[in-house]
């Protein structure tokens, strides 16, 4: 299903993607180092051990975009004119090398664009599940979408 225009979505659609993700060590190895982030709970097995977390840590970003990935085919695929922003992110539980992860998604409220009339925001609540299906990442994206 390729991403839907405004007039298609309706309060209360709910999506289960269908692709989902095993979390690799060089997946989070390359983020890390491609966003410049240094913290040794990502790159550091040696340090991570001796974290609370016992082992290495998926950074947090990383997550949270593959999260919005793995949405984008079945929500805003060739429909997006623009995403307005991200609210509420949270990540309630630690996402581990080796982890599979899926995304649910849930339309939660819609707005017509006031300045554009062949426009509309969408506001998804996108969630980001494990293989224990425990919720590991979770916020609202804004999306200004084209009217058919």
């Amino acid at each position: 299903m390729a991403g839907r225009t405004f007039d298609a979505w309706a309060i209360g659609d709910r999506l289960a993607h269908e692709i989902r993700r095993t979390v690799t060590e060089t997946d989070n190895l390359l983020f890390t180092v491609m966003t410049h982030n240094p913290q040794p709970l990502h790159l550091d097995a040696e340090a991570a051990k001796e974290s609370e977390f016992g082992r290495i840590l998926v950074n947090g970003t990383f997550t949270f975009a593959l999260m919005v990935g793995l949405s984008v085919g079945d929500t805003t695929l060739g429909t997006l004119i623009a995403n307005l922003g991200y609210d509420g992110l949270v990540m309630p539980k630690p996402v581990f090398i080796g982890d599979t992860l899926r995304a649910e998604s849930e339309v939660v409220a819609l707005k017509e664009s006031r300045s554009r009339p062949n426009a509309g925001i969408v506001s998804f609540r996108h969630e980001l599940l494990n293989q224990r299906d425990e919720v590991v990442c979770r916020c609202l994206r804004m999306a200004l979408l084209r009217k058919a």
